[in-house]
């Protein structure tokens, strides 16, 4: 007897995060995924990213892995406004692009407290521990790079 196709929430996120917000997800999506538009810092064409993220205090933090080389970022440096397409909100945000690793690693732990076994994933797969020291975590960022985006409006 043949199995009937389940629903799977794998099956959907192998879909691009544009589409799934386009079709009504982003409430759910957008829990982990926001959409970043920035402008093209060489065409001046509008480029979008999908980023995980997180929310503090009205702020979107975004953390770039790739450091100061990520298109996103050299993009948001060379134009710090950006527009947030998050869960069912959308709104203009201005940038501010941030090196400093205490920074950094601030924004670390509390990924790590917020969201344990995701983040502790992600860092174990880059050579750190599951569970870093402060010492580690800032050797971790160094070179690395992160944005903060207060927003303008909302709508």
């Amino acid at each position: 007897m043949k199995n009937k196709k389940s629903f799977s929430l794998w099956k959907i996120l192998k879909y691009p995060p544009q589409f799934l917000y386009a079709i009504g997800l982003g409430p759910i999506y957008g829990r982990v995924v926001l959409l970043l538009t920035t402008i093209g810092r060489k065409s001046g064409l509008p480029r979008v990213t999908p980023l995980q993220y997180e929310e503090i205090n009205g702020c979107i933090y975004v953390g770039s892995a790739r450091g100061t080389k990520a298109d996103w970022y050299r993009n948001i440096v060379a134009n710090p406004n950006v527009k947030i397409r998050v869960k069912a909100r959308q709104f203009d945000g201005a940038a501010e692009p941030v090196t400093d690793p205490q920074r950094i690693a601030d924004f670390l732990e509390y990924r790590l407290t917020k969201n344990p076994r995701m983040i502790g994933f992600i860092m174990s797969r880059e050579g750190v521990s599951k569970n870093p020291t402060r010492i580690e975590l800032e050797k971790h960022v160094e070179g690395k790079a992160m944005v903060i985006i207060r927003p303008k409006s909302i709508s």
